[in-house]
């Protein structure tokens, strides 16, 4: 069993900060954990957008706190983001994610992150296979 508690995993190597000071996420599960999935918990600050494109993992994304909104790329669509909602980039979906108010998201990916990973320039994390650590670029 694993028990880890959000507050202290912050004040270790778990909590990644984005260079452009658009959000930062505590990963509290995972690969080297053992499952098929990794699980964060993400602060998007207010006023930011961050381009993300995923298209490597499935992700699902959970709104427990802020608002914002996320808009699709390939056909413009927004969708207002609030407490109590869920969005799933079930197709890899490239996107812009907004918050007005900063956002405390609970996301889930598959296949698991590493922890090391930083968004590409295209908004995405390398492949499982490929070294994340030396194919990755900043925001």
């Amino acid at each position: 069993m694993i028990v880890r508690n959000l507050e202290e995993a912050r004040q270790t190597e778990r909590l990644v900060k984005a260079e452009n000071g658009n959000w930062d996420s505590t990963r509290l599960v995972l690969a080297n954990d053992g499952g098929n999935f990794s699980f964060h918990i993400t602060r998007i600050y207010e006023g930011t957008e961050t381009h993300i494109h995923y298209k490597h993992h499935y992700e699902s994304v959970f709104c427990i706190e802020g608002e914002g909104e996320v808009e699709t790329l390939a056909d413009g669509k927004i969708w207002p983001i609030k407490p109590g909602d869920i969005y799933i980039l079930d197709q890899h979906d490239e996107h812009l994610l907004r918050a007005h108010k900063t956002m405390h998201l609970a996301c889930v990916f598959t296949p698991p992150i590493t922890g090391n990973e930083v968004h590409r320039e295209d908004g995405s994390y390398a492949p499982a296979d490929e070294g994340e650590a030396d194919d990755t670029k900043p925001l």
